[in-house]
């Protein structure tokens, strides 16, 4: 069971929320909260496995929450929710270690698919987001320079197939390896590149021009 937090300051989109979410069998929403002002003691006693967590709330909004979360519980994941493509905010929330970023327009089902597809180790999001995201971290690399992380080159493909959006499930079918294999490569891929999540090695994998 994925236990999951909801952060929304909109009451209706998160009630909504969480009758989506609990509609799922191998899911639950387990608390909804209204901005991140209590954020620390919620995480502590909830302990989910999965936030979703709103950008601009008031108070303390999601960026200050991720990071608080990432500060004091970094095994948590976190999904970021937006109304706009905003690249500042994009910016600052994956260099703060989002685990996934959706634009609030994306389907219900694409948003229950993301929570399974981050819960498994992958780095869902919007596509343009996503390309967003390639386009922040290309204009930020004039001054790049390659190190050599001694990636094998089935770490390499693995890592490329990342970079190109594609999930755990997407690269075993890709590769003609097992979902497990790709989660075992992407373990050793992200202790080489000192990194914490796909997002991280995606974002390093493009500064550092690995693949």
């Amino acid at each position: 069971m994925i236990k999951v937090v909801v952060y929304d300051d909109n009451k209706g989109r998160l009630e909504g929320l969480e009758l989506l979410i609990n509609q799922n069998d191998d899911m639950k929403c387990i608390g909804t909260f209204e901005n991140c002002s209590d954020v620390i003691e919620q995480i502590n006693v909830l302990q989910p496995d999965v936030v979703l967590m709103d950008i601009d709330m008031p108070y303390v909004n999601g960026i200050e929450g991720l990071k608080l979360i990432r500060q004091n519980a970094p095994e948590i994941l976190i999904i970021m929710q937006t109304v706009f493509e905003e690249e500042d905010k994009i910016f600052e929330a994956i260099q703060a270690g989002a685990n996934g970023y959706f634009l609030k327009k994306t389907p219900p089902a694409k948003l229950i698919e993301g929570i399974r597809d981050v819960y498994q180790g992958g780095a869902p999001m919007t596509a343009s987001i996503a390309k967003k995201v390639l386009e922040l971290f290309r204009h930020t690399t004039a001054a790049r320079v390659t190190t050599d992380f001694n990636l094998t080159d089935r770490e390499t493909e693995i890592l490329s197939f990342l970079v190109k959006g594609l999930n755990y499930k997407m690269i075993a079918e890709q590769c003609n390896i097992s979902w497990h294999t790709v989660n075992a490569h992407c373990k050793k891929i992200y202790e080489k590149l000192h990194v914490h999540s796909a997002q991280e090695a995606v974002a390093k994998a493009v500064n550092q021009r690995i693949v």
